[in-house]
């Protein structure tokens, strides 16, 4: 496994026309990762706009192709560490973002996503597949 992806991700392959780049990239790919905070963003999202055949698109894909990784006393440490860091320097980076930021660099992972000014200075490599 090489690749953490971002809720936006997720987001964009249950759409009905998803991103052709975004399908391609994932057709490549056979397991990948997501942050617990990914998880719960989309059941978040699910709670404010329940739609029953995206919940149950998104339990099978997050069974069959994910993993999802907590958040450790490491990765919560390292995220301090740079959410403080970048703030110093006048850099604002929401605690989210630096959690699943630090979860990819704790195992080296990549991060995929189209928010990649999110990750900006955050030391993850990063892939925008659209």
């Amino acid at each position: 496994m090489q690749y953490i992806i971002d809720t936006n991700i997720i987001s964009e392959l249950v759409r009905k026309k998803p991103n052709a780049g975004v399908v391609a990239w994932a057709s490549s790919v056979k397991r990948c990762a997501i942050s617990v905070i990914t998880l719960e963003e989309l059941f978040y999202g699910l709670a404010l706009k329940p739609n029953r055949h995206v919940q149950d698109w998104i339990e099978r894909f997050i069974k069959e192709f994910t993993e999802v990784l907590p958040i450790t006393e490491n990765i919560a440490k390292k995220a301090g560490t740079l959410r403080g860091q970048l703030q110093a320097r006048g850099i604002h980076r929401t605690q989210a973002d630096l959690l699943i930021a630090s979860t990819a660099l704790v195992n080296n992972l990549t991060m995929v996503t189209r928010n990649v000014r999110d990750f900006e200075g955050c030391g993850t490599a990063v892939l925008d597949p659209f």
